[in-house]
C-alpha cells in the first residue's frame, strides 16, 4: 500500500511537485518491493540520476574555474561513494522515511539509500522535461556547499589513514593485498573486498597483524575501489582496538 501522505510530505520537503507522481513512486521503490507488487523499481532512474548528478557537479566546478581532468576524475569517484550518498540521503532528505520497501527488507548497511537518492535526481530530471536546473536547485544545492566536509568524512580516505597508522606502528610502509568477488548483473556488478593480508616491503606476511583481519570483508559496493575503502576502514578499526 502506497502512502499518499508520505508522497506529499516528501514533495513538500524537497519543494518539488511531480507532474507524474508515478515517476516519484518508481524512484522510491526497491526492486524487492516492486517484484512483490508488480510495479516498476528505481533501477533505470538510478542510472539516469547518477549521470545527471555527475554532469551538474562537473558543470558547477567548471563554472568555478576548475578544469583539471585529474580533479574532475577524483570528483566522479567521490560521487560514486555510497557512504557519502547514504549520508546525504538521510541528513538532507530523510529518504529512509519514504522508501517503498518490503516489510522485512533491510536498508541499513546496503546501498539502497544511495540508489534511491540517485533515482530521485533522475526522476526530477525526467519529470521536469529534462531540465538540469530543477535537480540542481531542489537537490544538489542543498548539500553542495558541504561537499568537502561530506567527502572528508567518507570512507574514500580510509586507505591513506590505514597506511599512515601502520607506518607509525611499523616504521615502514607495508603492502596490503585484498581479494575481490563480484555478483549481480554483468553491466552492474556488486563488489565485495575480502581476505586482506599485510606484508613487509619484502613480501613477508606480518602474521601478528593478519591474525586480526584475515576474516574481514567489505559491505556490498558499486565499485571495487569503494569495496576496498570500506574494508580498509574495518581493518583500521580492528587494528586500533587490538594493537
Amino acid at each position: 500500500m502506497i502512502d499518499k501522505k508520505k508522497l506529499n510530505d516528501f514533495q513538500n520537503h524537497i519543494n518539488y511537485k511531480f507532474r507524474d507522481e508515478n515517476t516519484l513512486i518508481q524512484a522510491l521503490t526497491t526492486p524487492q518491493f516492486a517484484n512483490e507488487n508488480n510495479i516498476l523499481d528505481y533501477d533505470i532512474l538510478e542510472i539516469i540520476g547518477d549521470a545527471v548528478i555527475k554532469l551538474i557537479f562537473i558543470l558547477k566546478r567548471y563554472q568555478e574555474g576548475i578544469k583539471s581532468p585529474g580533479i574532475i576524475t577524483k570528483l566522479k569517484q567521490q560521487l560514486e561513494n555510497d557512504d557519502t550518498l547514504n549520508k546525504i540521503a538521510i541528513k538532507y532528505f530523510r529518504l529512509h522515511e519514504y522508501i517503498l520497501k518490503s516489510e522485512n527488507q533491510e536498508i541499513e548497511g546496503t546501498k539502497i539509500l544511495a540508489d534511491v537518492f540517485e533515482a530521485i535526481c533522475g526522476a526530477i530530471f525526467l519529470d521536469s522535461d529534462r531540465k538540469l536546473e530543477f535537480v540542481e536547485k531542489n537537490i544538489i544545492n542543498k548539500f553542495y556547499n558541504d561537499w568537502s566536509i561530506l567527502t572528508n568524512e567518507s570512507s574514500i580516505f580510509h586507505k591513506n589513514m590505514l597506511l599512515e597508522y601502520l607506518q607509525s606502528q611499523l616504521r615502514f610502509t607495508p603492502i596490503i593485498n585484498v581479494k575481490f568477488v563480484s555478483s549481480g548483473l554483468i553491466n552492474k556488478p556488486i563488489w565485495i573486498a575480502k581476505t586482506p593480508s599485510i606484508f613487509t616491503p619484502e613480501h613477508k606476511k606480518l602474521k601478528i597483524l593478519n591474525k586480526y583481519i584475515k576474516n574481514l570483508k567489505s559491505k556490498e559496493s558499486k565499485t571495487k575501489k569503494e569495496a576496498e575503502q570500506d574494508l580498509f576502514a574495518k581493518i583500521l578499526k580492528i587494528l586500533k582496538k587490538n594493537l
